[in-house]
């Protein structure tokens, strides 16, 4: 009996080794790689990314020359400020006319007082009407006087204000140029949009950038997403979320195994990819599954692995 369980044990090992290099799906990594365009024309000033650069988001990598718009900025900082320069200041003028009213109005009140008790006095026969009629006329002098300058003080408000709002009406659209400007400005910053790794660099220190020329492109490697196919008769045996097993390489006949995630399941079933070799498989109709993988360092965009759903 001892002799005869040496045998089974061999069988069992290499069925536990069968099982552990069988594959349900195989694919290639991915990941969502992102290409950084310039956003403003003219120089590089400085351009700080180097493939393999692991950067966080927000991080400034480069500066483009935009010293021909902050001189166009300034003009239109100065335009502005002569704009207030032109207008005129109606306080002292006012205050003229409003000096010249408050006389007015404190002659108007003793001319009153004066025209009442000379009405008391003729009454009493103690002054003559011809005083009276002086008076009446004096007081209605003085009150068409008062709104002449009545009048004058609300022309000239007026006036000083309108002349003043046509002046001004300039300063709307010239502090649009100026947050055109500084937006413009802001895009020569070279920022870095999303956190990753540089895989490529498509510009260099000294070149002219031009609105739309790709400058680098960066992926986030920290999660890798294996894209994989699988057949119809697969398809009921997965759904999102669900772990799985990924492995890749790791030496002959060996393998390093990674938990995996299905985070896609394609709705609509496609042809078979060429890598498929045989005639009878590139006739079936596959799903792309794409699954979610932790990178420890060792996975790169690229790479070949195979999965276990079981």
């Amino acid at each position: 009996m001892k002799y005869l369980s040496i045998p089974l044990i061999f069988f069992f090992l290499a069925a536990c080794s069968g099982r552990e290099t069988e594959a349900d799906a195989s694919g290639n990594f991915e990941a969502d790689e992102v290409i950084v365009s310039a956003q403003q024309n003219g120089q590089l000033l400085s351009f700080t990314a180097q493939e393999g650069d692991t950067l966080r988001e927000g991080a400034v990598v480069g500066q483009i020359d935009v010293n021909g718009l902050t001189i166009q900025k300034e003009q239109a900082e100065a335009t502005i400020s002569a704009l207030r320069e032109k207008t005129t200041d109606p306080q002292p003028q006012l205050a003229l006319v409003r000096k010249q009213l408050a006389v007015q109005e404190s002659q108007l009140k003793q001319l009153l007082h004066e025209q009442q008790r000379t009405e008391n006095l003729v009454k009493a026969d103690a002054a003559t009407p011809k005083q009276l009629d002086d008076i009446n006329a004096a007081v209605d002098q003085l009150q068409k006087q008062l709104v002449v300058t009545r009048q004058q003080l609300t022309v000239n408000e007026t006036s000083v204000a309108d002349r003043n709002r046509s002046v001004l009406s300039e300063k709307g659209p010239l502090q649009k140029s100026l947050d055109r400007y500084d937006d413009e400005i802001r895009k020569g910053v070279i920022v870095n949009p999303v956190k990753g790794t540089v895989l490529a660099r498509y510009a260099l220190q000294g070149e002219m950038a031009v609105i739309g020329k790709a400058l680098y492109k960066i992926a986030d490697t920290d999660t890798l997403l294996l894209k994989a196919y699988i057949t119809g008769t697969q398809l009921p045996e997965i759904k999102l979320g669900q772990s799985v097993k990924v492995l890749i390489d790791a030496g002959e006949k060996k393998y390093k195994t990674y938990p995996g995630v299905i985070s896609y399941v394609s709705s609509k079933s496609e042809f078979t990819p060429k890598t498929i070799q045989t005639k009878e498989e590139r006739a079936n109709l596959v799903y792309a599954i794409k699954i979610r993988v932790p990178n420890d360092g060792y996975l790169k965009i690229g790479m070949f692995a195979i999965t276990q759903f079981h």
